[in-house]
């Protein structure tokens, strides 16, 4: 990990330790894909792109003509946010006991957190990159008023059996809009049941609160998580104020079944 540069950090071990569980614990409470897709990895931050598909000629050669064979390939991106810890209030942590503040490390695993969010749900298509509510070849379906009771869990199950009826027959998982998830926190007249309890009982793989519009029903044989650089933090340099840090993790999301996927849209507004 010497790409990091933490060898040239000015502070002993037991800082890092305490930097890398800050940013930890506030990356994995925003961290919904990871939860129900497969992870690969991680390979190292030298993973730049995934080749997909059979290497294959251009065109058809003619009879006098070289063939030329192509191999095609999909970007890894690389996220990365910078941040500063005080100079001053890290001596006085570790010379004199005082209380640290790592607010400015769990800020900046968030911001790489959310974007990895985005590029699992939405991809970038300016990299060529699809994500689960933009990939080509999903199914679609529309989710009506669920302030009504019922109606949650009759979209799911509409949504449950298009896949079925694709041959992925689960388990599922089940991510949603704070709007659509917020709502499952009522109870069936007559029960002692929440609407989300139930629901999880149809999607084995769980039911998550995601930074989508929507939601979208996905079977576990949908895709894959490549990681290159797992999410680390690194040293940068020191102003004389601040050392400066960084977080930073490469990943991409591979689909393999595009069929495997029902997105919500969310029909009421």
């Amino acid at each position: 990990m010497h790409y990091l540069n933490r060898h040239s950090a000015p502070f002993p071990a037991e800082i890092w330790r305490e930097i890398d569980a800050a940013v930890a614990a506030a990356a994995s409470d925003l961290l919904t894909g990871r939860r129900f897709l497969d992870v690969e990895g991680p390979y190292g931050v030298g993973l730049t792109s995934v080749e997909i598909g059979a290497d294959d000629f251009c065109r058809q050669p003619s009879a006098d003509e070289a063939g030329a064979v192509v191999s095609r390939a999909v970007a890894v991106p690389m996220l990365r946010k910078s941040f500063g810890l005080s100079v001053r209030r890290l001596q006085g942590h570790l010379e004199m006991g005082l209380p640290m503040n790592f607010s400015p490390a769990e800020d900046a695993a968030e911001a790489v957190a959310r974007r990895e969010e985005e590029f699992i749900y939405y991809g970038n298509p300016d990299f060529g990159l699809e994500g689960l509510l933009t990939a080509a070849g999903r199914h679609e379906a529309k989710a009506g008023d669920w302030s009504k009771v019922e109606q949650a869990i009759n979209d799911v199950l509409a949504a449950v059996t298009r896949l079925d009826e694709s041959g992925f027959h689960g388990p599922y998982a089940l991510a949603l809009s704070p709007k659509l998830y917020n709502n499952l926190f009522r109870r069936y007249e007559g029960s002692d049941m929440l609407q989300l309890e139930h629901l999880k009982r149809l999607c084995e793989l769980g039911v998550y609160k995601a930074p989508i519009t929507g939601g979208v029903l996905v079977d576990g044989r949908a895709g894959r998580l490549m990681i290159g650089q797992d999410m680390a933090t690194g040293y940068g340099s020191n102003d004389g104020i601040h050392h400066q840090l960084f977080v930073a993790e490469s990943l991409v999301l591979m689909l393999d079944e595009p069929s495997a996927i029902c997105a919500l849209a969310d029909g009421k507004r």
